[in-house]
């Protein structure tokens, strides 16, 4: 079965400072659990806010570092899951599950890509 890579954007400078509420780490926590146990979710993190990242740039033969934050971007990967489906359907379906345990006010994007095996 085919793997994908779901990448979770969000507007730092917009997202709730306290970060998610219990509430919604509750919805999440059930989904987690109910795609776990489905065989589904093969691995999901949050990552930390682009003010604790680095981003390592190659152009022109040459290695350059930039630390976060990264203002001049408006959306930044704030976490991701690696799922294993029987489709991409299956995978869309997944992710619009979990975009829809967040409450109005959240404004996410995700990109869905299968992982090409090799």
């Amino acid at each position: 079965m085919p793997r994908f890579l779901t990448l979770i954007r969000i507007d730092e400078k917009n997202a709730p400072a306290d970060g998610p509420s219990p509430e919604l780490q509750e919805r999440m926590g059930k989904l987690f659990e109910e795609i776990t146990k489905a065989g589904v979710m093969l691995d999901t993190a949050g990552l930390l806010p682009t003010s604790e990242g680095t981003r390592v740039h190659w152009e022109d033969g040459k290695v350059s570092y930039t630390d976060g934050p990264f203002t001049e971007t408006k959306e930044v990967i704030g976490g991701y899951s690696v799922m294993q489906c029987k489709d991409k359907a299956e995978a869309i379906e997944w992710t619009k599950r979990f975009l829809q345990t967040h409450e109005d006010y959240w404004t996410i994007t995700t990109e869905v890509r299968e992982i090409e095996e090799g």
